[in-house]
C-alpha cells in the first residue's frame, strides 16, 4: 500500500508541539506557503522527538516531514479561505490538555518551566498560534472527506491487493463483560476512617506532624504515596471528582480541609498554593475497610443475579444496568474497554485475577462471584462473561470485515486529500530553501508550485 502524504499527517504535528516545549537556540526559514512559514527547528525537533519516543526515523524524515508541514499549511490557508469556525474556548482546552501531558511527562509544572525556560502562561501564550492552525487543518481536512463513503466491492478490491504474507495476523481477542458490586463498609470501620482523618488533620495543625510525611505514610491513594499526596490541578480538568476540586479551590494557601467525602472514600486536603484555576495541593485519602460480612453479602446478591441469567429470566445487559457499579462498562453494555476505545482485549491486557477467572469459562458462560480489588484499591465482587472470542488467524474478510474496511475507507480520504492538494497547490505561492529542492518530495511538488527559488 502507498504511504499518503497525509497518512503520518497530524502525527508530525504532535511531536512539532511536544518539541515546542525545548528551547531552540538558532533557526531558520526553510519553506512558505502563501503567507505561513516553516521553521527548520519545526523539522529538526519532530525528529528528535520521534527518536526520543523510540518511534523509527526513516532516511529521509527531513523531505518527509517537510512534505507534511507544506500540507499542514495549505488546509490552514484553505480553511481561513473558507472562514471554517475554530473556537478560542476549543483551543484553550486543547492547550490545557497539552500542558498536563507535559508535566506528567517532566513530573511537575516547575521543571517544564525551567526546560522551557518560560512560565506556564508564556507557553501558552505561544502554543496559541499552532493549535489554531492544527484546529483549521483539522476542520478543512473533515471538510475535504465528509462525503467519501466505500462499497463492498472497494473494500474486496482493497483487500485483494494486499499481499498475502503483509495480511495482519490477529492474537485471539475477547469481548468481556462484568458486573460489579462495590460492598459499602460498616458505620463502625466509616466512623475509624474519618477519625484517622481528623487526628492526621489535627497533628498538621498544631505543628508536630508534616502534612506530607502523614500522607507517604497513610494515604490509600498510590497515585501520590511516593509524594507525599501531591497533585498539580485545575478547576476544569474533568478527570477529577467534582467533590474534590470543589473542595480544594474553597481552601487558601497552607488550609487543610475537614474530612469529607467522594466515591473513592474519606479526604483531607491541604492547599499548598494557588493561582487562578491551577492549585498545588496535598491529599490523603482513607477507604474504610471493608469486612468478610459485607463481601459475602455482595458474593450473595451476585450469585442470585448469576442464577437469573443462567435461567435467560435476566438478560445480561440488563443486569448491567440495573445492577453494575463500575463506571468504566457501566455505560457499555458491561463490557471491559480496552485502551484504544475498543472493546476486544487480548489475553496480555487483563489483570491477573480476571485471566484466571476466564481460565475455564467458554463463551455466554458466567462465573462465579469473585473478590477483587481494582486499580484505585477500592475492594469489589464481580462476575464476568465471554461474550465474544476470535481464534488466533490471519486477517480475512468474513471475521475481520469492519477492520478492512476502515482501513480502506482511509486510503480513499487519503487519496481524495493528494487530489485536492494537487489541485490547489497551484493557487499558493511556495518557497522551498535551495538545501530541501533535492527532496523527492519538493521535485513532486514543483510540477504545482506557482514560485520557487
Amino acid at each position: 500500500m502507498k504511504k499518503s502524504l497525509f497518512t503520518l499527517f497530524f502525527v508530525a504535528i504532535t511531536f512539532t508541539l511536544f518539541a515546542q516545549v525545548k528551547k531552540v537556540v538558532a533557526d531558520k526559514i526553510i519553506a512558505t506557503v502563501g503567507d505561513k512559514i516553516i521553521l527548520k527547528s519545526d523539522i529538526d525537533n519532530s525528529i528528535h522527538d520521534m527518536q526520543r519516543q523510540g518511534i523509527d526515523v526513516p532516511a529521509n524524515a527531513n523531505c518527509l516531514l517537510l512534505e507534511q508541514a507544506i500540507g499542514l499549511k495549505a488546509l490552514v490557508i484553505q480553511a481561513e479561505r473558507d472562514s471554517i469556525p475554530v473556537s478560542d474556548e476549543d483551543i484553550d482546552a486543547d492547550i490545557d490538555n497539552k500542558i498536563r501531558y507535559f508535566i506528567n511527562q517532566y513530573g511537575s509544572k516547575e521543571i517544564v518551566e525551567q526546560i522551557a525556560g518560560k512560565s506556564i502562561f508564556q507557553l501558552k501564550e505561544d502554543f496559541k498560534q499552532t493549535f489554531r492552525e492544527q484546529k483549521l487543518a483539522q476542520g478543512e481536512r473533515d471538510k475535504i472527506v465528509a462525503n467519501i463513503r466505500i462499497t463492498p466491492k472497494e473494500v474486496e478490491a482493497y483487500y485483494d491487493a494486499i499481499p498475502k504474507d503483509s495480511l495482519h495476523f490477529y492474537e485471539s481477542e475477547l469481548e468481556v463483560g462484568e458486573i460489579v458490586i462495590y460492598p459499602k463498609p460498616s458505620r463502625d470501620l466509616e466512623n475509624y476512617a474519618m477519625d484517622q482523618l481528623k487526628e492526621y488533620k489535627k497533628e498538621v495543625e498544631d505543628g508536630s506532624k508534616k502534612f506530607d510525611v502523614l500522607a507517604s505514610l497513610y494515604t490509600d491513594d498510590p497515585g501520590s504515596k511516593e509524594s507525599g499526596g501531591r497533585y498539580e490541578i485545575n478547576r476544569n480538568e474533568k478527570q477529577w471528582d467534582p467533590v474534590f476540586l470543589s473542595k480544594a479551590f474553597s481552601l487558601k494557601d497552607g488550609q487543610i480541609s475537614n474530612v469529607f467525602k467522594t466515591k473513592f472514600g474519606y479526604h483531607i486536603i491541604q492547599m499548598v498554593s494557588k493561582n487562578g484555576d491551577d492549585a498545588v495541593i496535598r491529599h490523603i485519602l482513607k477507604i474504610p475497610q471493608i469486612s468478610s460480612i459485607e463481601v459475602n453479602q455482595a458474593k450473595e446478591k451476585l450469585d442470585s443475579i448469576r442464577s437469573q441469567l443462567v435461567d435467560g429470566t435476566l438478560q445480561f445487559g440488563e443486569a448491567v444496568s440495573k445492577y453494575s457499579e463500575d463506571d468504566n462498562s457501566k455505560f457499555t453494555g458491561g463490557r471491559i474497554p480496552a485502551k484504544d476505545g475498543s472493546s476486544f482485549l487480548t489475553i496480555d491486557q487483563l489483570d491477573k485475577d480476571l485471566v484466571l477467572m476466564l481460565k475455564d469459562l467458554k463463551v455466554g458462560e458466567y462465573s462465579k462471584p469473585t473478590e477483587f480489588t481494582d486499580d484505585r484499591g477500592k475492594k469489589g465482587v464481580r462476575i464476568v462473561d465471554i461474550l465474544t472470542k476470535t481464534e488466533p488467524h490471519r486477517e480475512n474478510l468474513k471475521d475481520d470485515y469492519d477492520k478492512v474496511a476502515q482501513r480502506a475507507l482511509e486510503e480513499k480520504k487519503n487519496d481524495a486529500l493528494e487530489e485536492w492538494f494537487s489541485k490547489k497547490l497551484p493557487s499558493f505561492y511556495v518557497n522551498i530553501a535551495h538545501e530541501y529542492q533535492s527532496c523527492p518530495q519538493m521535485k513532486k511538488l514543483e510540477n504545482h508550485t506557482t514560485a520557487q527559488k
